[in-house]
Parts: structure tokens; C-alpha cells; sequence
């Protein structure tokens, strides 16, 4: 019976789920460093490793979705990190240089708030975007003025290829 269950394929969870079901503990262990190494030092560290895991991330999706250009990033934004209405976009600008999107609506704000940890949402969530595109094209970069996470109506997305 055992080995029927180690069989049986893992279910297939939305990133919005995951961040559900990691940033409590994250949180956690954020205020225990905040608590030995201050709150800037803390976030310093974390914000390292998160965009560390999200570069890592970033490769493996363009893998996964045969190419690292606009084309492919897109798709992987809209199935991936948009996956079950977790964020609601609006594609301006598709180019084979340029990417430019705004969110208008984000869940994952939505679920640091519900959890009582958006003060930590930017670092846990907003803060991999950009590594997560370099690491999926080294040659991309993105430029975001505002989020919803800190208090913005929408987030512009802006990528650009050197």
C-alpha cells in the first residue's frame, strides 16, 4: 500500500499556493533575524537569497518553456506567476526587444495581507521578479517604478533586452 502512494504523481500547485503555504515559516524566521541582526541587515540577507533561488528559477523556466525570449517570458508570466487569477495583466508592449505589462490585480498581496505579513510581501514575492528574468535572459533587465505590494494601484513591468 505504501509504495501505491510513493507512486502517485505530486499535485500541481499554483506559486500563489506555494508562497501560501512557505511565508508563514518565512516570516518566522525573518523575525528572529530581524530580532539578532536588525531589520535592514535581515532583509539584506533574505532578499540575497530569495533573488539567488529566483535567478535559478529563471533559467530553469526558460528550459522549460524552450527559449528565453519575450515570447517565451510572457507565456511563462500569464501560465506560471498569473496561474489560477493570481494577478490580473494587461499586455502593452510585445517586442522582440521590449515586454511592458502592468498587474492591476495581485492576489499575492492579497495573501501577505490575509496572513498578516505584507510588511514581508516585497522581499518574499516582488523582490524575486527581477532576478527571476535575468536569470531566465541574462540579456533582460526589468524596470519597475511601483507595485501593488507597496501601495501602488498597479505594477509596470518594463523589460527591456541590452
Amino acid at each position: 500500500m505504501g509504495e501505491e502512494i510513493l507512486d502517485q504523481p505530486a499535485p500541481k500547485i499554483s506559486i500563489l499556493q506555494r508562497r501560501e503555504i512557505q511565508s508563514p515559516l518565512l516570516a518566522c524566521v525573518l523575525d528572529g533575524f530581524i530580532e539578532e541582526l536588525g531589520y535592514e541587515k535581515a532583509l539584506q540577507i533574505a532578499s540575497a537569497a530569495i533573488q539567488k533561488d529566483a535567478a535559478l528559477a529563471g533559467k530553469m523556466m526558460a528550459e522549460k518553456y524552450g527559449g528565453n525570449s519575450t515570447k517565451e517570458l510572457i507565456r511563462m508570466v500569464k501560465e506560471v506567476w498569473a496561474d489560477s487569477g493570481a494577478l490580473e495583466l494587461t499586455v502593452l508592449e510585445e517586442t522582440g526587444q521590449t515586454l511592458s505589462f502592468d498587474v492591476t490585480h495581485c492576489q499575492y498581496a492579497e495573501l501577505y495581507e490575509r496572513l498578516g505579513i505584507k510588511e514581508f510581501g516585497f522581499c518574499l514575492s516582488c523582490n524575486r521578479d527581477a532576478a527571476l528574468i535575468n536569470g531566465f535572459n541574462s540579456s533582460m533587465h526589468l524596470l519597475r517604478t511601483h507595485t501593488i505590494m507597496q501601495g501602488a494601484n498597479s505594477c509596470d513591468f518594463r523589460i527591456v533586452i541590452d
